[in-house]
């Protein structure tokens, strides 16, 4: 092999290598106010149907998935800890009905449905009455979508940047 080509091959080595693949983080995530937008997401769990989400508080978080979670009280704070992913929203914390539709988008922490135990948040109150009216075949959809979705921002070039923890 001729000095040219293989100098030619090795710098397209280098240069591919410093390539990277963008993709939504796994967990939505709001840049000041951390997962579900700082909402308690163990809360949820002892809330009634239509009832507004409960905001966590600072001095109640916890690091889980690289991401803030925050907790109203330090009781559901230490349920989380102990057992995230019973509390955890499904597909990230982005919203269900998007996810159905294979995209990824914020939520609406008050568009929120409790189905089998599992937690699903979605967009807006046009979403959530959506998804309220076949929620199986949502999240059926969206968990076939699921995680590759997060992939599809690098298309449209709008993928979410991983916020940077502060301690």
């Amino acid at each position: 092999m001729s000095i040219i080509k293989t100098t030619f091959l090795g710098l397209m080595l280098v240069s591919f290598s410093g390539l990277s693949f963008s993709a939504d983080p796994e967990i939505y995530s709001h840049k000041r106010l951390g997962a579900v937008k700082g909402v308690d997401v163990v809360a949820y769990f002892s809330l009634n149907p239509g009832d507004s989400a409960v905001e966590g508080k600072k001095e109640y978080r916890h690091i889980w998935k690289d991401t803030e979670w925050r907790f109203a009280t330090p009781d559901n704070r230490d349920a989380f800890i102990e057992n995230p992913e019973r509390y955890a929203p499904q597909f990230g914390g982005y919203c269900a009905f998007a996810a159905a539709h294979n995209f990824t988008t914020s939520i609406w922490p008050d568009s929120w449905i409790i189905i089998d135990d599992k937690l699903y948040l979605n967009h807006n109150r046009t979403s959530a009455k959506k998804f309220r009216k076949s929620p199986e075949y949502y999240i059926e959809k969206a968990s076939k979508n699921w995680p590759t979705v997060l992939e599809k921002c690098e298309r449209r070039k709008k993928c979410k940047k991983p916020f940077k923890i502060k301690s």
